[in-house]
């Protein structure tokens, strides 16, 4: 019991306090900003942490992990341009409660699914970190293969009408993954002899085009429309009512997260797409999905704020990452002196109650960031758009330039808002793209090594029981659309709609 209360009354320390609000605000600023990103943040912490005691610095820097990843939903809710990767699941439903004056409503759910979903993994991570650990040890290169296979299959059902849309926006989105030279045999693909695509695609400009600017150009076209929404609604927080529709969506989604963080190099990105689409997958409001659906913004949110604690387990039990966040704080640890490892649960566990609490006090503090935030942040959607959308290209602009101080992602963001603009037009979304081409990376990266691992043999792979479980899951979710669709006509014509039944 000793090291639960040394530990816990270590981040009770007024100036170790200020140093988690600092992080908490400096992550909901850079998760809310586009092209900046947790891991860059946490990269430009590390130098100033070396004058601060090991246990603050990493309270800090997990802190600011925990509020980046809420951060991200803000502009993802109110102006279709998600701050981080993960939240692009949570603009699929968060933009259009916004269009319709329902900003502060959108924005407490976000906080609310966040909170829930990131204190649950946190008490799994206290409780079973060594036990869950066991289960990424089983996870090889084809296990995540499979994985990343199952979760490609989910962006079937993630956004729009048209499963087959879904997916061929998906296919593109692998294909632009392949751009550049690939690792394991150095071939340079799809370059055209540039120098700058040899690195590949940054995804950052391709997600502020596809969402941002395509958004700005589809404003474009009704500059003339005057809309009108009142202000005590824009405002409004989210009713006991909505609590009640979305706990158990958040409940399962925080467990389904908290697993996808324990398995290195998935992470909130998987996590979220696998939410939202679990959330739609359970819900009695399926065709509410896409229109404004407060189940469709839980579910990421919850998932993608549980795979925070759910990546520490592999971070400190085994000193494996989990993520890139974790592999930063990993690095500050080592630079502290501390070993993440087994060794470190067992020598120093006040170390394991510590961050526990200040990611505890992470998670409350952008609670109160987020509701006290959402009638201020809510204001932004009253703002005219003849305003609004210039200043949004602006710090498009400058959030794609950002990425990599490269001026050419600024023309990547360009060509992809216009590309994203058609999509949208011919009714193909661009979430399933941009989550396309971050699982394309990993499904390529851990076949190649699969291969390698077993001899180019397929065969072999398909030998490993998890495979085949992922692999049948995969079948079962690319036809669940179908079987879904061919099954209302059944029922349909079963409770008398045809001829017959009249």
């Amino acid at each position: 019991m000793d090291p639960v209360i040394q530990g816990m009354s270590m981040m009770l320390d007024p100036f170790n306090l200020g140093l988690i609000l600092v992080g908490v605000l400096i992550g909901v600023l850079v998760g809310a900003l586009p092209g900046l990103s947790s891991p860059m943040a946490i990269s430009l912490l590390i130098p100033f942490s070396i004058t601060l005691e090991p246990i603050p610095a990493i309270a800090m820097m997990a802190a600011l992990y925990c509020a980046g990843t809420f951060g991200g939903s803000i502009t993802a809710i109110l102006i279709n341009a998600p701050g981080a990767p993960p939240a692009a699941a949570t603009a699929l439903d968060g933009y259009p409660m916004a269009q319709r004056g329902e900003a502060g409503r959108a924005l407490g759910i976000a906080a609310f699914s966040s909170v829930v979903g990131g204190v649950i993994s946190l008490v799994i991570f206290l409780f079973a970190a060594p036990s869950l650990a066991q289960v990424a040890l089983n996870f090889t290169p084809p296990e995540y293969f499979a994985l990343s296979i199952f979760a490609l299959s989910m962006l079937a059902s993630i956004s729009g009408k048209s499963s087959l849309r879904n997916l061929i926006a998906g296919g593109i989105g692998v294909l632009l993954s392949t751009v550049g030279i690939h690792l394991t045999t150095g071939i340079e693909r799809f370059t055209f002899n540039s120098d700058q695509l040899s690195e590949g695609l940054n995804f950052v400009p391709v997600l502020i085009g596809l969402f941002a600017i395509a958004e700005l150009l589809n404003q474009s076209q009704a500059t003339e429309r005057v809309v009108e929404r009142v202000r005590a609604g824009v405002m409004k927080l989210p009713s006991r009512e909505d609590f009640r529709l979305i706990w158990g969506t958040v409940l399962r989604s925080s467990g389904l997260g908290t697993f996808i963080g324990i398995l290195p190099a998935e992470g909130s990105t998987v996590a979220a797409i696998m939410g939202y689409n679990e959330a739609k997958r359970w819900s009695k409001n399926k065709e509410q999905f896409g229109t404004g659906c407060p189940e469709g913004i839980a579910g990421p949110e919850a998932a993608n704020n549980a795979a925070t604690g759910g990546a520490m387990v592999p971070t400190l039990a085994l000193g494996i990452p989990g993520s890139a966040s974790t592999a930063l704080i990993m690095a500050a640890l080592v630079m502290h002196g501390l070993k993440p490892g087994p060794y470190l649960l067992q020598k120093q566990p006040e170390f394991i109650y510590a961050l526990f609490t200040a990611m505890l006090i992470a998670n409350f503090a952008f609670l109160i960031i987020g509701f006290a935030g959402a009638k201020l942040f809510a204001q932004i959607t009253l703002i005219p758009r003849t305003i609004l959308w210039p200043a949004v290209l602006v710090f498009a602009i400058i959030g794609s330039y950002a990425a990599s101080s490269s001026f050419f992602d600024v023309w990547v963001m360009l060509i992809s808002g216009i590309l994203g603009f058609f999509m949208l037009r011919f009714g193909f979304g661009p979430a399933p793209l941009i989550m396309g081409m971050i699982l394309g990376k990993i499904v390529e990266e851990t076949f190649s090594q699969s291969m390698i691992l077993h001899d180019n043999s397929i065969l072999a792979i398909a030998e490993r029981p998890i495979v085949m479980f992922f692999f049948a899951l995969t079948l079962l979710s690319l036809a669940g659309p179908f079987l879904g669709s061919w099954w209302s006509k059944i029922k349909g014509m079963s409770l008398g709609t045809g001829p017959q039944g009249e």
